[in-house]
């Protein structure tokens, strides 16, 4: 099953575009995406995953942006929770391309979505935000590699993962800058808001850098509900319920922010807001 989707150069796309790669009991799938973008070219596109059943979804995407084209890419895994779901994602971006990515993690027994992305040319932009929402014993794996090949370049990553019940969350986010890279702005930052004792979060954060005139960054937090603002919020006559989902709230919405199309930002936001109430009643 391959999906293939080009854009002509300078081709200015205003529809959001929305695929769907679906799961069946006891089938494994092997979907290929392959998007293309010519110079100057920009699109908007929801990628959805779901499913039924047990299933092994082993899917490869490939991403090429030349020269100043720019793709919003959101990505909704919502796979069937007995479901296995593995996706690399290969990204290549020519001089003043710009990638920017909203990955939303809900689904799965076991998921790993890689993505391994270069910045070929100077003044290529590469956003890899994420929200992860794992419970049970969910295993949710983010790995991610970015190479500045040249200069002028910047990337960033912001995931936050909440983690419920036994749940496992995994990120490992590794910024490379090569020694011709110079002027790189490469910054990552991880949180994760544990709401059970027997959740546990592992974060790798790592930068290898050749480059001597850079500024890059990585921070990675790991913990459970700070008492602090939970007094101030319950002094103000709140129940410790309402509290708590208020902070949690807080927690979301800084990475859904990220996302910049109004209606995609809602629906995620709802969705996520549906999850968190769950937890926090059943936490």
């Amino acid at each position: 099953e391959t999906m293939v989707i080009h854009k002509n150069r300078g081709e200015v796309c205003g529809q959001v575009e929305d695929i769907s790669f679906n799961g069946t009991a006891g089938a494994i799938h092997t979907p290929t995406l392959n998007i293309a973008l010519e110079e100057g070219a920009s699109m908007t596109l929801i990628e959805r995953h779901t499913g039924i059943g047990e299933y092994w979804k082993n899917m490869v995407t490939s991403i090429t942006l030349a020269a100043g084209a720019r793709f919003r890419h959101i990505r909704l895994q919502e796979e069937s929770v007995e479901a296995i779901s593995t996706n690399m994602v290969e990204i290549t971006l020519g001089r003043d391309a710009v990638y920017d990515g909203f990955s939303f993690n809900l689904g799965g027994k076991l998921t790993r979505h890689e993505i391994h992305a270069v910045l070929n040319g100077e003044g290529g932009e590469i956003h890899l935000n994420g929200l992860n929402l794992l419970n049970g014993k969910q295993h949710g794996d983010t790995t991610i590699v970015i190479e500045h090949a040249a200069p002028h370049c910047a990337s960033n990553q912001f995931y936050r993962t909440i983690l419920n019940d036994e749940a496992r969350g995994v990120f490992q986010g590794k910024v490379h800058v090569h020694k011709i890279a110079q002027k790189t702005d490469g910054y990552q930052l991880s949180n994760a808001l544990l709401l059970s004792p027997k959740a546990e979060m592992d974060t790798k954060p790592e930068l290898e850098i050749y480059a001597d005139d850079v500024k890059c960054s990585h921070g990675s937090t790991c913990g459970q509900l700070d008492e602090e603002p939970l007094f101030y919020l319950r002094s103000r006559g709140l129940n410790e319920a309402e509290a708590r989902l208020l902070l949690v709230q807080a927690f979301v919405d800084e990475v859904v922010d990220k996302i910049s199309d109004e209606d995609i930002k809602t629906g995620i936001s709802d969705r996520a807001m549906g999850w968190l109430k769950h937890a926090l009643t059943h936490a």
